[in-house]
């Protein structure tokens, strides 16, 4: 079920209503089976996959909250308990998502060696979320091991923790210490404490913003993004360059609208979600970039990846090793392809060189005399970061490594300067009208990532400290705004989220 369908907007009314009004003790029930109903709305086999996971992961909690071992007990059993949860999750999560790029690989080997290909013994379709729910669950076990979290007594109260609607696709990657402590303490909020109109009005106003930018910014450049991508040989530097830029706009409005409407649907509920994105191109570096992009995810490979590699407390050529480890692993994560490993490689890459340059270019600036807490000097390195992550975006955006190969090398070798000013840019999917509709969309986001940037409000924590009329107002004009620009797709369907493929 998608956000921006309407089954959603009749789906989501209807739960909260009688999520408000049944009894508290079954509140979470309630949310579980609406949870799984959404997940099942896609393809309700694939749901098994997630209550294996739960069932897993919840047991294997309940296992090392019963054994504690010892210098002297022999065999590790707890080490042995977090070992079985990561292989049966990973194990399923690489079957479905990994298999055919497995075999893909071996038979490009096989090829090479002129032997005969395998064949493909079965088709395999890749569940929604998959990556999402993995992770969420396998936290757990570890947060449980490390003794950071008591094991969760209760089944289906730990089911609500791993499929929990308003995150389970698309994030954010939640944990333990937050959701699941929240969903302990469901049933003791009454009615009025449930029932507060701040809240549920901020949580809306999410939301709204959240389908603004989906619906009316991330859809519409989309139709430029892919004129471009699916016909690149034809194009030369400047829209090439353009696509690339556009891209990087796309997919922070896609993946950011849908984090911004789990949270303010999350809100509207009770439940208070971890923060997904914080102006990530308005980063002085990529390694700070990394700290307000996809945080959920950076966060958790953070805690649960480069830490138990050693992190940083191994000497630099370790800590350089274990960055990169975790930047494959992260490109690996977002799709099973070799573009998607070399997306993540150059950002490992950037952030190497960032480190190994710091000293160096500290004394470039202070024997230059460089005012480094300037306002043009952070342009400057919020430019530069936006240009680094907009090319390693094409690795991303591309179908393939040959495909992305392919449009840099035209991009660099194709320039055609006169396309800025002969309209050649009207033609890319998006008439005049369209960029204009982009462009002053584009300017209130820009108006709405800077009050975040300085004062870290979010919207409507903004509109919360503003008079009543400008609330209505600003509530109106967004909701006509989407009404009359939103883009709904061929035949008004709604168009899917990027991050639903991962």
């Amino acid at each position: 079920m998608l956000f921006n369908s309407f089954h959603f907007l009749v789906f989501f009314p209807v739960v909260t209503l009688i999520y408000f009004i049944i009894p508290r003790k079954i509140r979470y029930l309630w949310l579980l089976g609406a949870s799984y109903y959404f997940y099942m709305s896609w393809n309700a086999a694939y749901a098994l996959l997630m209550a294996c996971s739960t069932i897993v992961t919840w047991f294997s909690g309940y296992l090392l909250g019963k054994r504690q071992d010892t210098e002297d007990s022999g065999i590790p059993v707890r080490k042995l308990i977090v070992a079985v949860s990561f292989v049966v999750n990973l194990g399923i999560l690489g079957f479905f998502k990994y298999f055919d790029f497995a075999l893909g690989n071996i038979n490009a080997v096989l090829g090479r060696l002129g032997w005969e290909s395998l064949e493909k013994p079965f088709a395999i379709v890749l569940p929604v979320g998959i990556s999402f729910y993995t992770f969420q669950a396998l936290s757990y076990t570890v947060d449980v091991y490390r003794n950071d979290l008591k094991p969760e007594a209760n089944l289906l109260k730990y089911a609500l923790f791993v499929s929990f609607f308003p995150q389970l696709v698309a994030g954010p990657i939640e944990r333990s210490k937050n959701l699941l402590a929240q969903i302990q303490r469901m049933d003791q909020a009454r009615f009025r404490q449930l029932f507060d109109y701040g809240r549920i009005a901020g949580g809306l106003q999410l939301m709204l913003w959240g389908y603004f930018q989906k619906m009316v910014i991330a859809d519409r450049i989309a139709v430029l993004v892919n004129t471009v991508f699916d016909a690149w040989y034809f194009y030369g530097s400047v829209e090439l360059a353009l696509a690339a830029a556009a891209f990087s706009i796309q997919i922070y409005c896609d993946f950011a609208s849908y984090s911004t409407i789990a949270i303010g649907a999350a809100k509207v509920l009770g439940f208070t979600l971890m923060e997904n994105f914080d102006t990530p191109y308005f980063a002085c570096s990529i390694r700070d970039f990394w700290r307000r992009w996809h945080i959920s995810l950076s966060t958790w490979l953070k805690d649960y990846l480069y830490i138990p590699l050693g992190g940083n407390r191994c000497g630099r050529l370790r800590s350089q090793i274990n960055l990169m480890i975790t930047f494959l692993v992260s490109g690996l994560w977002h799709g099973a392809s070799w573009h998607f490993v070399v997306w993540g490689g150059l950002h490992g890459v950037y952030q190497i060189a960032g480190s190994q340059t710091r000293a160096l270019r500290k004394r470039l600036y202070e024997k230059s005399h460089t005012k480094t807490d300037s306002f043009s000097f952070r342009f400057g390195q919020s430019a530069v970061t936006f240009v680094l992550a907009a090319f390693a975006w094409i690795f991303f955006r591309a179908e393939s490594l040959t495909q992305a190969c392919g449009y840099i090398k035209r991009m660099l070798t194709k320039p055609n300067i006169w396309a800025l000013s002969d309209g050649t840019i009207n033609k890319l999917g998006l008439d005049h009208t369209e960029m204009h509709i982009f462009f002053w969309s584009a300017l209130l986001l820009l108006a709405v990532s800077i009050v975040k940037y300085k004062r870290q409000e979010t919207i409507d924590m903004f509109l919360e400290k503003q008079c009543a009329w400008f609330r209505w107002l600003t509530v109106a004009g967004l909701f006509a705004v989407i009404f009359l620009f939103g883009i709904y797709g061929p035949g008004y369907d709604a168009g899917q989220f990027i991050y639903f493929q991962f």
